[in-house]
């Protein structure tokens, strides 16, 4: 705890303390790692997001028909994708792709003494390797949230159109006057501070392994483990929060 403690005062003074000093951040290794984290995933969470739009669009439509109720069908996938089915499976998709990558990238490095190549040669480890990638998780991360909701809604959509023969500017109205912006706001809130939480875990890890090949394996796991961890309980927690100030 401690030492993930320390990397977190460490990026923060980096991101925010260090440019006034003259000390400023590269661009080009933040956009390299974009692509790595983000542009790589896509395919994943679209498919992912699809998945769930039709699978909640099936759920909803099985339980509301028997009520009469299936006009609310776009309701409830718009709504749940917003706040929580979102934010959270893709969430879990960069933890399980992208989190463990850079766990074992940097733990890598680490036992083969690369790091302390760079202290050698007076680059700091944090601004030079971990800075990057926490950059481009915070910027990709909810932009693939934004990108899932819009695929998850489209699979709503396509049950909707061709198994309940909905309209498809029904299907949109309706979906769009179920959510408030505060629904896409609550998302994306999580979506950052579940970034933030994926990125220091994985880096932590990996700048911690000890042990050879044997080590980055068990780091690689063990901050797979944190991570979904951490982010699901976080997750209770920002709900509770909007749900009980709402």
């Amino acid at each position: 705890m401690k030492n993930y403690l320390n990397l977190n005062i460490n990026l923060l003074y980096w991101v925010f303390v260090a440019p006034f000093t003259g000390r400023f951040f590269k661009i080009s290794p933040i956009f390299r790692q974009m692509v790595f984290i983000g542009v790589r995933a896509t395919p994943m969470v679209a498919l992912t997001a699809f998945s769930i739009g039709v699978t909640l669009a099936m759920q909803a439509a099985h339980s509301l028909q028997q009520l009469g109720a299936e006009m609310y069908v776009p309701d409830l996938v718009m709504v749940t994708l917003l706040r929580e089915m979102g934010p959270v499976l893709i969430a879990v998709i960069v933890i399980g792709r992208s989190g463990s990558a850079v766990a074992a990238e940097l733990g890598t490095m680490k036992v083969s003494e690369e790091i302390e190549a760079l202290e050698v040669m007076a680059i700091n480890p944090v601004e030079y390797l971990v800075v990057p990638r926490f950059l481009a998780m915070l910027i990709m991360l909810p932009a693939l949230t934004i990108m899932g909701n819009y695929i998850g809604v489209l699979g709503g959509w396509a049950v909707c159109r061709f198994a309940l023969n909905f309209n498809t500017a029904g299907y949109i109205l309706r979906a769009l006057q179920s959510a408030d912006t505060w629904d896409l706001y609550s998302g994306m809130i999580k979506s950052g501070v579940f970034a933030w939480l994926i990125i220091t875990i994985a880096c932590n890890a990996g700048l911690r392994v000890e042990g050879g090949a044997e080590g980055v394996g068990q780091a690689t796991t063990a901050s797979v483990v944190q991570a979904l961890l951490a982010m699901l309980v976080m997750n209770a927690v920002l709900t509770g929060i909007f749900f009980f100030s709402a």
